[in-house]
């Protein structure tokens, strides 16, 4: 699970109570430190420890950018110094959180200490003509519960934004001939997001799971791990094969320095190794090293993004949109040939032959049921975008390989926007609902929030904080 660390820098202006403002800036700073908050104090710029000047910002933007900040909060300590608040955020490129404390009654003679709240009005402003995109907090006081849970989803937003900016995947193979909806255009990837692609061939694979294999230790330790955890359908030396694969693939990830994979699942390796991919997949996702099939570079993209909104171990899947469920009217079935991990299953999986293949080595389970949150980064013709949405696990027939049956809102609508793209039939889903994290992180990521349902305004709503 990734730490993020931010950086402070309470800003306040002169015509406002300084007393005041230096009050403000040590029990916001406390507040944090009582959330567990990792952050970078500026107290040492000046004795106030706060932003007021443009002399002191360079000091500040040296320290930030020493200490590789992931985000910054600005809190209002009074109105606040906006242009310099703005030079501050433009030059150092990360998320920004702009949020005051609430101002108090008015003092019996008229006179006001802070104006919080005018001053972000003004922040929020200049931000937008220096073009940063920004995070608003509502104005709060800072034992509101909004202020923790604001917090905590600035964090997460901030870290879908590191895992994005240093996303590097390992490709396994080419995409397979038959699915030319799951190509990607390589250079636009890297030239738009800096996605990276370590492309690699499947013989120096089919090289590292022999390699593996005898080695051992790892392949021993990876055959006990399935014997507990899975009920074991296939021969010992079939297994010993996925053992090896899955050693294979991330002793690849780690060589080549990526986060993910995407593999060219069948049918070349099929021939070469004896078995499916999709247990080992499986293990490597169950790892938090997401590992997908045909090849599919955006759903590799996804998963990250997900597990990074997550951040708590919760683990995603990668899953096909199927068939319509036979009794519900806005049911759907999530189905993949068995590479989903094993903490995602709602029983204990089974290593066994896939539907629709003759080889063994998938996993046949079906997952928990409970909310979820389905996603999928994706885009053509240069333009990109995360689709999201909600939908729940239901009961519904018996299925092979990893599978859950799930409803959503309105079917229909959903099936129009996959086949009207940019997506396709591919998405992946977690046990958690992450779409405001999701959707507040995509003004930095510069792709646009596509919202299957008509949520958005519930979604606004939330991070505006109007249910606290």
């Amino acid at each position: 699970m990734t730490t993020i660390k931010l950086g402070f820098a309470p800003t306040r202006r002169s015509i406002f109570s300084a007393p005041d403002a230096i009050k403000y800036r040590n029990l916001t700073a406390d507040r944090l430190r009582e959330l567990g908050v990792n952050f970078i104090d500026i107290d040492d710029i000046n004795p106030e420890g706060l932003l007021y000047c443009e002399e002191d910002r360079p000091k500040i933007l040296e320290k930030f950018r020493q200490e590789k900040v992931d985000g910054l909060i600005l809190p209002h300590c009074n109105f606040g110094t906006e242009y310099v608040c703005a030079r501050l955020a433009k030059d150092l490129g990360v998320p920004v959180l702009l949020w005051g404390p609430l101002d108090e009654r008015p003092e019996p003679d008229g006179s006001r200490l802070r104006d919080t709240q005018c001053g972000l009005f003004a922040t929020g402003k200049v931000l937008r003509r220096f073009q940063v995109p920004f995070t608003y907090m509502t104005n709060c006081r800072l034992d509101d519960p909004v202020f923790e849970r604001g917090i905590k989803d600035f964090l997460a937003v901030c870290r879908v934004v590191k895992t994005f900016r240093n996303i590097r995947i390992l490709q396994i193979g080419p995409r397979p001939f038959d699915f030319w909806s799951t190509m990607c255009n390589e250079g636009e990837l890297l030239e738009k997001f800096h996605i990276q692609l370590s492309p690699i061939s499947l013989s120096e694979l089919v090289a590292e799971v022999k390699k593996a294999i005898v080695d051992g230790e790892d392949v021993t330790q990876t055959i006990a791990y399935c014997r507990e955890h899975m009920e074991i359908q296939i021969t010992d030396e079939q297994l010993t094969q996925v053992a090896g694969l899955a050693a294979a693939m991330e002793r690849l990830i780690q060589k080549y320095h990526c986060n993910a994979g995407a593999i060219q699942c069948w049918n070349a390796l099929q021939d070469e190794l004896g078995i499916m991919l999709c247990a080992a997949n499986a293990l490597l996702n169950e790892k938090g090293i997401p590992i997908v099939c045909e090849t599919d570079i955006h759903g590799a993209v996804t998963a990250l993004l997900v597990e990074a909104a997550a951040n708590d171990g919760t683990r995603s899947f990668f899953a096909d949109w199927t068939i319509r469920h036979p009794d519900r009217k806005n049911g759907e079935l999530l189905q993949h040939c068995g590479p989903w991990p094993l903490s995602v299953a709602g029983c204990k999986p089974q290593i066994t032959v896939p539907l629709a293949f003759d080889y063994p080595g998938s996993l046949t389970a079906e997952a928990k049921h409970g909310i979820l949150t389905l996603a999928r980064f994706d885009g053509d013709n240069g333009e990109y975008s995360l689709l999201l949405g909600n939908a729940r696990g239901v009961d519904g027939p018996k299925g092979r390989g990893t599978y859950l049956w799930v409803e959503v809102e309105n079917i229909k609508r959903l099936e129009a926007k996959l086949v009207e793209g940019p997506y396709i039939h591919h998405c992946v889903g977690i046990h958690k609902d992450v779409i405001p994290v999701l959707y507040e992180a995509c003004k930095y990521l510069k792709i646009q929030p596509d919202l299957y349902d008509p949520i958005e305004e519930k979604v606004r709503a939330y991070l505006r904080g109007e249910n606290e």
